[in-house]
């Protein structure tokens, strides 16, 4: 029989990758940022690390002006789509999951790939102590190209 506090933390976890994705979608950053243990880490796989709070909003406060749309483009929108969220392992003090990813803009499908995440509990929150987001593939002169084309 699974315990409460696993059910519990499993629920927290869940609650966290969504926030996470909403609150990036809707451009608010702080919000996401706040999904991470104040040292957190997000990573882009092969491309960029931000340490701490301040750092993960710097870092996407700089991708969404690098990966904007001319002026006067259709209004642009991104969504993030997770799935498979997998608990790998779980105990009262540290929790490694996977997730895959699919993101979406105005113009279709844009980039994909997984997440691999360490959470750890905070209160009565499971936060991330740190994120790998994989890119597996993209789409040519999507959001994703755009924004990382000072990293190829």
């Amino acid at each position: 029989m699974t315990e409460l506090w696993e059910l519990n933390a499993r629920e927290q976890i869940r609650h966290t990758v969504w926030t996470y994705a909403i609150a990036g979608d809707s451009g608010r950053v702080e919000e996401l940022a706040a999904q991470f243990t104040p040292d957190g880490v997000l990573e882009v796989h092969g491309k960029e690390r931000a340490e701490g709070r301040a750092a993960i909003v710097a870092m996407l406060t700089r991708h969404a002006a690098a990966g904007a749309p001319p002026a006067g483009s259709a209004p642009f929108f991104i969504r993030h789509f997770v799935t498979n969220i997998a608990i790998q392992s779980l105990t009262p003090a540290e929790a490694l999951g996977v997730a895959y990813f699919a993101v979406f803009t105005p113009e279709g499908p844009d980039h994909w790939g997984r997440y691999r995440d360490v959470y750890v509990p905070d209160g009565d929150r499971w936060l991330l102590k740190h994120r790998t987001a994989r890119v597996d593939s993209s789409v040519d002169g999507g959001w994703y190209r755009r924004t990382f084309a000072a990293f190829a």
